[in-house]
């Protein structure tokens, strides 16, 4: 499956990493497992920021915020996804969704990197990373349908809106249990390289892996 980035995308600096993995099995998180792999990352964090006041010194925090401010948005009201994260780790720790949804997760709060995670069954024809129209709507997960404006950077299938870069997914091609491939994405932005985007991705795989406590 490959992602077409549109100019519009690229005059901001955007890049993906992505693969598709498939033949899975998405079920319940084991508990004790992904208990054990949060406070290994929550450990890392704090060692890594001595206060979240900290969290905008790191360069890797600091490319996704300087995407926002180039967009007009203020990141310390919409935080991309991974600083949500990381946030939320070091407060109160993690929700538990699925095998899946909670590897992007956990990947993401280790390695900082906003990550995207699709149904390849629900997807429809080819993917493309571009900018919005005016009008176009998009309904992520767990909120109501939004209208978007013109110029905000988002990966989008034929059918429409499937991610909101780099910080939210579409109900549509949300990862249930039902799901057998899956589309991972890792999100980029200036200043971030393919290699550490390729890492982010493997971290998730590996995180998938273990999560189902096999």
């Amino acid at each position: 499956m490959e992602i077409e980035i549109k100019q519009g995308a690229l005059n901001l600096g955007i890049s993906v990493a992505h693969i598709v993995i498939e033949d899975i099995t998405v079920g319940p998180t084991n508990r004790e497992i992904f208990n054990t792999l949060e406070m290994e990352i929550k450990e890392e964090l704090r060692n890594r920021f001595s206060s979240l006041e900290h969290l905008p010194r790191n360069k890797i925090i600091r490319a996704y915020r300087n995407l926002y401010w180039k967009m007009g948005i203020d990141p310390t009201k919409q935080r991309p996804s991974s600083e949500a994260l990381v946030r939320r780790i070091l407060k109160k720790g993690l929700p538990s969704i699925n095998t899946l949804v909670d590897a992007g997760n956990l990947a993401s709060s280790s390695t900082l990197i906003p990550i995207g995670i699709y149904d390849v069954d629900r997807i429809e024809g080819e993917l493309v990373l571009r900018v919005t129209r005016d009008g176009e709507l998009f309904e992520g997960i767990g909120g109501a349908e939004k209208v978007m404006s013109k110029g905000h950077p988002v990966l989008a299938d034929e059918r429409g809106i499937i991610h909101l870069y780099p910080y939210r997914d579409a109900m549509r091609t949300r990862i249930t249990e039902r799901c057998e491939r899956a589309l991972i994405v890792a999100c980029g932005v200036k200043g971030i390289s393919k290699s550490v985007l390729d890492s982010a991705i493997d971290l998730t795989v590996r995180y998938f892996d273990s999560l189902e406590g096999n």
